[in-house]
């Protein structure tokens, strides 16, 4: 009898045993399966959806260039005597640049000039003689073919002396000389850069599908590198009627003020032109987006819970996406803290201000202060895996 009460409370311990562990089992699968156990709440950041304004354009990069660029070079040989300007200045239309050593010019054209008024005064005895029939009228026929020769000369001469200045043909900037005083120069050798800075035009190219869009007019804005928080704005003033065989695209040319002369030539430019109005719509924050193989979808929260909800999306503009079909306004979006492995479907979360996501995931002590008295952080490590694959290749996007 002994024996056998003792048998039956060894069976007894082990049955309770197992049953203590098919327990412990069980709270851990539904920790898994359910997400971080303990009610804890996942910290996230959320925006309200509202209706915005849309502005309907195509985003694109292009090419500063000068509105009206030129380098400077002497149609005819000679030294530098005199330079007029200071490099990096600026020069009116007009206004000289370079002055050539013009001696030999001077003497041909004084040359010519008493030529002329040589010819001049033979041709005027000769028309009088003539008048009186003194002689024959061949020979004044001839002072005056003389006179007309002289007087091509002297224009010639004229114009070989008047280039040994050279001139600003426009009003602009001009850049570094490339010669000194002094210094021979050969016909076509290059002198200096003079460009027109205000305005400054942009060329580049949208996709031949978007032809229909295209009008001269249109607004642009743009950015540059060296000012990244600022917008400057122009317009399309010419299309190019050809559109490029290799790359199925039409070439455009905006122009942009540039008063205080930020903007340069050569600079590349991103461009967003302005196609339309597209009335109001519900924009999301572009990293909010994620992506699963060909789905779109964003995290919204409902009853303190995220959801994963399908969206379409439409026009993209700099930092948001116009959602089409998903979305409602006043729904709640989750902009950060929906791409940590532990987010899915269901999951409670707390909305935290800007940046408090970030800091409140950072080795997953942030999220488990959200946890009530008796969570068990480990639990959560383990669920951890059940969607991050997905997740994370879909917040690349």
């Amino acid at each position: 009898m002994r024996r056998t009460a003792l048998f039956s409370g060894i069976l007894l311990a082990a049955l309770i045993g197992l049953a203590g562990c098919s327990g412990d089992e069980a709270a851990g699968a539904e920790g898994a399966a359910g997400g971080p156990p303990g009610g804890m709440q996942l910290p996230v950041e959320t925006v309200t959806i509202e209706p915005r304004p849309l502005q309907a354009g195509l985003d694109t990069v292009g090419s500063l260039r000068a509105d009206e660029s030129v380098i400077v070079r002497p149609e005819v040989a000679g030294r530098v005597q005199r330079i007029h300007f200071t490099e990096g200045g600026t020069v009116r239309a007009g206004q000289p640049l370079f002055s050539l050593d013009a001696s030999l010019a001077r003497a041909s054209y004084n040359e010519a000039a008493a030529n002329l008024e040589n010819s001049q005064r033979a041709n005027a005895r000769a028309e009088e003689l003539a008048k009186d029939q003194l002689i024959a009228r061949s020979d004044a026929d001839n002072t005056r073919a003389a006179l007309a020769v002289d007087r091509a000369r002297v224009a010639s001469a004229q114009a070989a002396l008047e280039k040994m200045t050279l001139t600003a043909p426009f009003s602009g900037q001009v850049g570094l000389r490339e010669v000194s005083v002094g210094e021979f120069v050969n016909v076509g050798q290059d002198l200096v850069t003079l460009v027109r800075l205000d305005p400054i035009e942009v060329d580049f190219s949208v996709p031949e599908t978007a032809l229909s869009q295209l009008r001269q007019g249109q607004n642009v804005r743009l950015t540059v590198d060296a000012f990244p928080d600022d917008t400057f704005g122009g317009e399309v003033v010419a299309i190019d009627p050809v559109v490029d065989a290799g790359s199925r695209s039409a070439s455009l040319r905006a122009r942009v003020p540039n008063p205080d002369g930020r903007l340069r030539p050569g600079q590349f430019a991103r461009l967003q032109l302005q196609t339309g109005d597209g009335g109001n719509a519900l924009m999301v924050p572009e990293q909010a987006l994620m992506q699963d193989g060909e789905t779109r979808y964003v995290y919204t929260v409902v009853d303190g819970k995220a959801k994963r909800t399908p969206i379409t999306t439409g026009t993209r503009v700099p930092g948001f996406f116009q959602v089409v079909e998903g979305l409602k306004a006043g729904d709640v979006v989750i902009t950060a803290g929906q791409a940590k492995p532990m987010m899915q479907d269901g999951m409670p979360v707390v909305s935290v201000p800007p940046g408090g996501a970030a800091a409140a995931g950072q080795g997953g002590q942030g999220a488990g202060e959200q946890a009530p008295a008796g969570a068990a952080p480990a639990a959560s490590s383990e669920a951890a895996p059940a969607e991050a694959p997905a997740d994370a290749s879909a917040d690349s996007q």
